[in-house]
This record gives C-alpha cells, sequence and structure tokens, in this order.
C-alpha cells in the first residue's frame, strides 16, 4: 500500500533569503503525525537566494546530506572541508562526536535549490567524517542508482545506517523496477517533475511511504527526478 503525501500539506518556512518546504517536523513546524519514517528524520527542500545562508552551527549524532537540484552550495566545516555543491553532487556529512559548519549559496546573482536530508545514524559518537561524490547524468537516467549505502558499495557514500538511498531520472517512456525485501520499508521523494510509481501519480515534492514494499514500479515521468529510501521496518527515527 502506498501512502502519498502532497507537496502542498509539507511545512513552509519563509526567512525572505530562505524558502523551505518541510516533509517531516522541523524547526517550528510541528505535526504529530509526521515526525519521520524509520530512520529517515529530514527532508528540507530549500532555495536559498543569492549570497546568503547558513551561518556556523552544529551537529552530532546524524548523517546529513545534500542533493542540489539547481545552483551551487558552498560547504564549510571544522574537519577542514571546504567545497562546492552543484546538481550530480552528493555530499554526505557524518556529524559524529560533533561538528561544526556553515552552508552558503555559492552565486550572488542565482539562487540554490538544494534538498538536506537527515538519517538517524545506528551509533553515537562515531569520528565526524565528509565525503562528496560526482553522478552523472547518464548513471541515473531510466534507472536508479545507488548512492548511499552502509558500506559505500557500487562508488555509493557510506552512511552509518542500514539504510540506502536511490536517484533516478525518468521522463517519456523511461522507465525501472526496484525490487526492495518484503519486511522493508521505502519512502520516495520527487525532487522535480511527476511520475508514476506502481500506478500512483506522484508530483513535485510529494512523497509515499511504502511498508513491505516488494517490487517498486517508476513509469511514465515527466522530468522526474526522484529518490528512494531502502529503510529498516520501523515506524519512527529511534533517537
Amino acid at each position: 500500500m502506498i501512502e502519498i503525501r502532497k507537496a502542498d500539506h509539507r511545512g513552509r518556512a519563509n526567512h525572505g533569503w530562505l524558502q523551505s518546504r518541510h516533509t517531516f517536523s522541523f524547526g517550528s513546524y510541528r505535526d504529530a503525525n509526521q515526525q519521520g519514517f524509520s530512520d529517515l528524520l529530514v527532508i528540507n527542500d530549500d532555495r536559498v537566494a543569492a549570497a546568503q545562508g547558513f551561518g556556523t552551527h552544529g551537529h552530532r549524532d546524524m548523517e546529513i546530506f545534500s542533493y542540489v537540484l539547481e545552483g551551487e552550495l558552498a560547504h564549510k566545516d571544522s574537519m577542514g572541508t571546504g567545497s562546492v555543491i552543484r546538481p550530480g553532487d552528493v555530499q554526505m556529512m557524518s556529524a559524529g562526536s560533533g561538528v561544526q559548519h556553515s552552508e552558503f549559496n555559492h552565486s550572488a546573482e542565482a539562487p540554490v535549490h538544494f534538498l538536506q536530508i537527515w538519517i538517524v545514524p545506528n551509533e553515537r559518537g562515531a569520528e565526524p567524517r565528509y565525503q562528496q561524490v560526482h553522478f552523472e547524468e547518464a548513471e541515473k537516467r531510466g534507472r536508479l542508482r545507488l548512492i548511499i549505502a552502509p558500506q559505500g558499495e557500487q562508488g555509493a557514500l557510506a552512511v552509518r545506517q542500514d539504510a540506502r538511498v536511490y536517484a533516478g531520472l525518468f521522463d517519456g517512456d523511461e522507465a525501472a523496477t526496484l525490487e526492495v525485501a518484503a519486511n522493508r520499508h521505502v519512502y520516495v521523494h520527487v525532487a522535480q517533475g511527476s511520475v508514476e510509481v506502481n500506478g500512483e501519480r506522484l508530483a513535485e515534492g510529494d512523497g509515499a511511504r511504502i511498508r513491505n514494499a516488494g517490487a517498486l514500479r517508476f513509469a511514465k515521468g515527466e522530468n522526474a527526478e526522484v529518490l528512494v529510501f531502502d529503510l529498516r521496518p520501523n515506524e519512527l527515527p529511534g533517537m
């Protein structure tokens, strides 16, 4: 069964320089029915104005990844990392025992649109680490490319949790099937465009909880970019 969460049901934050939509409870947005799903705690759909951003702030014991859709995102952290993240890049910051970082729009002229996603780790107090990998469009075109996995297999970024994340691009006749173990949960997030999942139409910003997933068919895309989370079969994140 697919449980759809429509894009316009998400939380909203307008800070002037930042326009954000929250799939799950975050900041001042609270919904008792939207506290995450399995180990997935946060999906924030952020648009940051030119030359603006998030000043230095801290995290710990969280797997945080950023997925840029348009523009350029500049990152600096207390591990000494400095980078710019562009479309096709996936960045993972494992906060572990504690890390300070900042994120700013790298452009002085154009906005940046990106997803920031938090996954609760399976260990506390681990050594902080940073990863960044670029995935070419061809790797995702008409198929689901593994981008995050527990051991970083197949060139994916490593995550400290029993979770896998796939990214796919679908348009026209392009289609793919993801075989997921029957005892797993899946969350689908449509980042751009629209696509059918097992015959259910999902539009930009829509999400879907799928319990005991099995086979998932992605088809009839219209300029669709989608993220698929293969998760443990628990309802809510354990902090």
